[in-house]
């Protein structure tokens, strides 16, 4: 598998997409977020730096979510049965999960915080 040119890399990938999409219920209410956070940057027009950060965020999120699927996908193939270990890595994976998902919502409060009053007021809801 090493050494493969490009082209077929890529297709490696989108087929890990792919295979997060279909199978991992979390991976597409992370994509859903991202629409929602992609709808948001639209609407309040921030910095570009805002931009940015929201799309590290997303992409580290979608990375966390395909790389705990994988892991839990391998811990199942070679040991269905349950074990504290397995128990122990499956949780510390989804709370590397949680960890970068409460950090974009933190960056998305800041970002609403610093651009909502200025949009309500280009809306003429608030003065």
């Amino acid at each position: 598998m090493k050494n493969r040119p490009f082209r077929e890399r890529l297709g490696f990938a989108l087929a890990g997409w792919r295979a997060g999409w279909r199978r991992e219920r979390s991976f597409r209410t992370q994509v859903l977020l991202a629409a929602v956070g992609l709808a948001a940057l639209l609407v309040l027009r921030p910095a570009p730096v805002w931009w940015a950060l929201v799309a590290i965020l997303v992409a580290l999120i979608l990375a966390l979510e395909l790389v705990n699927g994988a892991i839990e996908a391998t811990i199942d193939l070679f040991h269905p049965g349950l074990h504290d270990e397995i128990k122990a890595a499956k949780d510390m994976v989804a709370g590397a999960v949680l960890a970068i998902s409460a950090a974009a919502l933190v960056v998305g409060l800041a970002l609403v915080v610093e651009r909502g009053p200025a949009v309500l007021r280009e809306w003429g809801m608030i003065r």
